[in-house]
Parts: structure tokens; C-alpha cells; sequence
């Protein structure tokens, strides 16, 4: 059963109760949703984190994790939906489509990063490695951004030391073009991947926003993944959490 709207915000919500940090800025974060159609019902892709780490230890999460600058310097040559890159601009300071574009390509890497998942790079280029500069190494060949649609955006809100400003991205899995073994184990950041189908994913132990953005994947891949649907956004506004529309 589907978890409503009200709901969702609620858990949200009680999950940010912390004000120790009330005037840390949120960075940008891009997050990406990994989603096989090929069979129904469609699955997505989590990744389950080190119990050791401090920042949601044991939660099963999407690969993600703020911009980089290096993420803006690929981001100048690589192309990018125009409606997309709209969308992506609005309620964003300072708006720019370098911008847009980092924080799709943020998604790219990070998924690379923690899960040896590659996208939008030719089938025949030479892979990478994971480690020592791989990324670099792609930043003149710049991947094919067309499979990028945006789900969601969430502004973590004040007090809690970390804040974050994140896109939710999802791509289907046939846009992967290469995969690296060796990325994922026991003393990574994500210890094991697994495929789900979403409404199994609704049960496993995974942060409130996670939920949401599945929540709105799902409704979006119901649509037909089309591009013209508007964004949910989560933020908080006059102390109040809520879900408006990009």
C-alpha cells in the first residue's frame, strides 16, 4: 500500500528534529534512481550503507552525495534536455545551466563512485577504473545526458550538522554502459546493491526522503517517465515541511 503524502512529510519531518546546526547552508547533492523495466514490475536499485558510518549507518539508500568541482568543469561540455535544465533551475539561487548540468552529472559520478556503475559513455569506450582518477579521465569524453529524468528535489532543513539541497535523478538500467566489480564490499561506503521491486522496497529501513522519492518515482514511471510532468520539492517553509511542485 501506498504511503501518503501526509505521512511521508510527517516522517520527514520527525526525522529532522535536530536544531544543534541552525545555520549550516545546505550543498548541493544529486542523487541517482536506477530503474529496470525490462520485466514487471519494475525494480530499482538501493544500496544498503557501512553500519560504521555516522551519516545513516545501515540504511539502504540510492548512490548519491554532493556536487564536486570537477563535476562542473565535465559539466561545460557534456548536453543536457532543455526542459530539463530548466526545471532544474527553478527555485535555485543564483540559476545557471553549468549548474543544472553538475548536479546530473554529480549523479553519474557518485553512482560510478559507490556502486562501479557507469552511464551514458559509449558501450566501446574503454572503462575506466573506480580509483585513481578514473572520473578525470572521462572529462573529455562527456556522457550522453538524454536517459536523465528528474524526480524530486529535497532541502534537509535547518539544525542538523549535515544539510543537504538534493535532486533526485533516475535513469533506466539500459543506459549503463559499463560495469566494475570490486566497487562494492565490506569496508566500502555501500556494502551490498540490490535490485528491488518498489513496492518491496518500501519495506526495507531507509530514511523518510528515500521513501518519498520512491513514492514519486513510482507515480512518474506509471506516466510513462515523460518529461513535461512536474517535481515535487520538500523544503521547509515558515517552520513547516512541505511539498510543493517545480
Amino acid at each position: 500500500m501506498s504511503v501518503s503524502t501526509d505521512d511521508l512529510l510527517q516522517r520527514i519531518a520527525a526525522a529532522d528534529r535536530d536544531l544543534s546546526h541552525p545555520s549550516v547552508r545546505p550543498r548541493d547533492a544529486a542523487t541517482l534512481i536506477l530503474v529496470d523495466r525490462s520485466a514487471h514490475p519494475p525494480k530499482v536499485l538501493l544500496g544498503r550503507r557501512h553500519h560504521g558510518h555516522k551519516f545513516m549507518p545501515g540504511k539502504y539508500v540510492f548512490p548519491g552525495g554532493r556536487v564536486e568541482p570537477l563535476d562542473r568543469r565535465m559539466a561545460a561540455a557534456a548536453r543536457l534536455d532543455a526542459q530539463l535544465e530548466l526545471r532544474l533551475m527553478r527555485r535555485m539561487q543564483r540559476p545557471s545551466a553549468a549548474r543544472a548540468r553538475a548536479l546530473v552529472m554529480a549523479a553519474i559520478r557518485e553512482t560510478f563512485e559507490e556502486t562501479g556503475l557507469l552511464l551514458g559513455f559509449s558501450k566501446n569506450t574503454e572503462p575506466p577504473m573506480p580509483l585513481g582518477g578514473g572520473w578525470p579521465a572521462l572529462a573529455q569524453t562527456p556522457p550522453n545526458l538524454d536517459p536523465i529524468h528528474f524526480v524530486a528535489r529535497a532541502i534537509t532543513p535547518p539544525g542538523p550538522s549535515r544539510r543537504f539541497d538534493t535532486r533526485f535523478f533516475t535513469a533506466d538500467a539500459s543506459a549503463i554502459s559499463h560495469r566494475i566489480d570490486g566497487v562494492v564490499g565490506p569496508d566500502t561506503e555501500l556494502v551490498e546493491l540490490v535490485w528491488v521491486p518498489i513496492a518491496e522496497a518500501r519495506h526495507l529501513d531507509m530514511p523518510a526522503i528515500t521513501m518519498a522519492a520512491l513514492e514519486d518515482l513510482e507515480a512518474r514511471v506509471a506516466a510513462g517517465l515523460r518529461r513535461d510532468l512536474p517535481v515535487p520539492f520538500y523544503r521547509v517553509v515558515r517552520r513547516r515541511f512541505v511539498r510543493e511542485l517545480l
